[in-house]
């Protein structure tokens, strides 16, 4: 029986993964000079993060808080064009969560999020949530201006021109695996990926789109094209742990 795991299709996310994303980006943001600080983001770095559910949850905690920290010159921009920031109801420790979830509300198109089955909800998420949705129509008014002003057809116009190109060659990469052989075997990897319709080849340079080979100087590391990315990362093997992104 395969393990469930979080999908997710523009709807949102659990409050979980919200407040794990605003505790990496806590750690990872851009600081400003003083006299260029217009947002604060206070000092949580001693606040734990929440448990991950499973890997493919860690994973998209990960990309919440990378996502934002591409655009956080933009979402600061959209936070004071449209009067939500400064915010005296929400303590600059939340900083992080309102620029996460606001990356996440302007990607949904400014569209209400579903609450999920069973979600654990955290009351910090539902405070800055409600926050947000009070300045909906404030903060999608704020980012069309921003377009408009720079002509951006979308928001990838405002990705720092290093972080597009490193993206661009991260993207051609193939992409390398780890094998938990504490929990699966070689054999049992690559019978449970052919089941799935992929198929074994001897290198990278025999690549086609559903192939995969095992590197040749290290057994416990499978090599996928980079096309097969999103669709490796919802594979059950990854929710359980036996397959683990390098």
């Amino acid at each position: 029986e395969k393990r469930a795991v979080t999908q997710i299709e523009k709807n949102g996310y659990p409050d979980s993964i919200y407040i794990n994303a605003a505790r990496i980006f806590q750690g990872i943001h851009t600081a400003k000079d003083k006299d260029r600080m217009l947002v604060r983001y206070g000092d949580n770095s001693e606040s734990p993060m929440m448990a991950f559910k499973d890997e493919h949850s860690r994973r998209l905690s990960y990309e919440l808080a990378f996502s934002a920290l591409k655009y956080q010159d933009l979402l600061e921009q959209i936070l004071l064009d449209s009067n939500a920031y400064p915010c005296y109801s929400i303590p600059d420790e939340l900083t992080s969560l309102l620029v996460v979830m606001l990356y996440d509300l302007q990607d949904r198109k400014f569209q209400e999020r579903n609450i999920f089955d069973e979600e654990e909800l955290v009351a910090e998420v539902q405070e800055v949530g409600q926050y947000l949705y009070r300045y909906i129509t404030k903060l999608a008014a704020a980012l069309a201006r921003c377009r408009i002003k720079h002509d951006a057809l979308s928001i990838e116009y405002f990705v720092p021109e290093t972080i597009w190109k490193q993206e661009q060659r991260a993207s051609a990469l193939p992409v390398c695996v780890w094998i938990n052989t504490f929990k699966i075997s070689l054999e049992d990897v690559i019978k449970d990926l052919e089941m799935k319709g992929l198929t074994k080849v001897e290198s990278v340079s025999d690549f086609d789109h559903y192939t995969f080979a095992v590197d040749q100087h290290c057994r416990d590391v499978l090599v996928f094209p980079s096309s097969l990315r999103e669709e490796l990362l919802n594979l059950d093997l990854f929710a359980d742990g036996k397959l683990l992104l390098q």
